[in-house]
């Protein structure tokens, strides 16, 4: 099992944070890691839902939602063809702290499989993982201030 984790501190309450990750339509404009989403349907933010697979959404290329905790926790496990080849569990943690007044983002993928040693580049995911939960925190950080 390979698994990184990456931590940041964003000066937004969770839900605001939250609303920064289901803009998936501003996807393009911001996200450095993932360009599109498609497929999942939370709290009213509309794809379109796959019909080969019973009680669960498609996210992102194939994708299936896993755990949706609003304001707290979003998952989705991403299963290579081959049984046991290659799983990925890619989850968002959002933790309140300062009262609630701020965020603790949590991002962690567990990759587990034949062939993980083989695909899985820590460092490079980590460093995606960064740019990624600094792009979120921008995002977030600019909503916040917004609001009046």
């Amino acid at each position: 099992m390979n698994e990184v984790e990456v931590f940041v501190e964003i000066d937004a309450p969770p839900a605001v944070v939250w609303d920064a990750l289901l803009a998936f339509d501003t996807y393009p404009e911001w996200n450095p890691l993932t360009r599109r989403v498609e497929g999942v349907v939370i709290d009213g933010t509309a794809q379109r839902e796959r019909d080969d697979l019973a009680d669960s959404r498609g996210l992102l290329d194939g994708q299936v939602l896993a755990t949706v905790e609003p304001y707290k926790r979003l998952a989705w496990l991403d299963r290579f063809v081959l049984p046991f080849a290659l799983d990925r569990y890619h989850e968002f943690h959002l933790q309140p702290i300062d009262d609630g007044q701020r965020t603790r983002l949590l991002q962690r993928e567990t990759v587990r499989g034949a062939l993980a040693s083989l695909v899985f580049d820590e460092t490079k995911v980590e460093r995606a993982f960064v740019a990624m939960n600094k792009a979120v925190a921008v995002r977030a950080e600019r909503r916040a201030s917004a609001t009046p």
